[in-house]
């Protein structure tokens, strides 16, 4: 929705005040969709084709925002084609059946292991809660997409108008069925959660690898991204960052420092707290955030213990592995 402020003079236009959204690029919005209150944690995604082309429909609690964002930006719900979800993960394409409930022509983007999930979300919701605990009910719980309505795709891309495309890439790791989207307006790159979450306000990426989490694979996803040579990464947590492959080669360093310390860490029999705190120690980029994170509601779950987490599963089975 859009606040207007009346002026004293009737010969002055009035200043329209954008609550969610914003350009940043050619053809490219993002909106804000201050899920749960919290802002700079989950956006989407519009591009302005010859249709508007969603990417992300992010969590159930906030698709009204989202739709706000859509009135702001004039795109008629009717028109809009495609949402476009990285991962079915209730922050990413969770709230994919209530926003469809608006948009009557768009079907829903997703890789072909997601879609039942997308059908059927009585699975997802159960395993969310027991893995986000809280912050699952901040997100919402999920309803579903009509099977008709949703576009099972691993590879491929969809054509956006006016000479651009979307290409579709695999890139498992965080998930067995993440999806990144490249396109050609601007160059840039929508990973979901292949490259981390990106915290504007400090300019720096973390790791977002909850259990259970596949570290070759999320590394050989990141080969596929880096391939692509992005020149802008657009995280769906949270927003535009520039000098894109710069931050995916940085990203599979990060990553890697993380298993390594974990894998020492299962070793040595220490506790997740442990390994927790030498990663603090070790990574410049957690040492420089911690203090915020630990204050923030839903990073201190998500990062602090769930990310870790997943590295420490991921040890252990890879010790396990060694062993047979």
């Amino acid at each position: 929705m859009e606040t207007i402020y009346a002026t004293k003079s009737l010969n002055k236009p009035a200043k329209v005040q954008k609550l969610h959204t914003k350009q940043i690029g050619k053809n490219l919005f993002m909106v804000e969709l201050e899920t749960g209150g919290f802002k700079n944690l989950i956006c989407s995604y519009v591009i302005k084709g010859e249709k508007p082309f969603l990417v992300e429909s992010g969590p159930t609690n906030s698709i009204s925002n989202l739709l706000s964002g859509l009135e702001e930006l004039d795109v008629k719900f009717e028109d809009v084609e495609y949402v476009a979800v990285t991962h079915v993960h209730l922050d990413h394409g969770g709230g994919a059946g209530t926003l469809l409930k608006s948009l009557p022509n768009a079907k829903v983007i997703v890789h072909p292991r997601g879609m039942p999930h997308l059908v059927d979300p009585e699975r997802l919701w159960p395993s969310s809660q027991a893995v986000l605990g809280f912050v699952s009910e901040t997100f919402g719980k999920p309803e579903p997409v009509p099977k008709d309505r949703i576009v099972p795709v691993s590879e491929g891309s969809f054509d956006l108008g006016y000479g651009a495309k979307l290409r579709v890439t695999e890139t498992v790791g965080h998930a067995s069925h993440n999806l990144s989207f490249h396109e050609s307006f601007n160059g840039g790159v929508f990973p979901g959660d292949a490259a981390g979450t990106y915290l504007p306000e400090f300019d720096v990426v973390v790791p977002t690898t909850p259990p259970p989490f596949y570290l070759d694979a999320a590394l050989a996803s990141l080969d596929k991204l880096i391939s692509l040579k992005p020149s802008v990464i657009y995280f769906s947590h949270f927003g535009r960052a520039s000098d894109g492959v710069r931050r995916l080669k940085d990203y599979k360093l990060q990553l890697q420092l993380w298993a390594d310390i974990a894998k020492d860490g299962v070793k040595n029999n220490q506790s997740l707290e442990e390994i927790r705190d030498r990663i603090i120690q070790k990574d410049k980029a957690m040492n420089r955030i911690i203090g915020y994170v630990k204050s923030h509601q839903i990073y201190s779950k998500t990062m602090l213990e769930n990310c870790v987490k997943g590295f420490v599963e991921y040890a252990k089975q890879s010790r396990v592995h060694k062993s047979l």
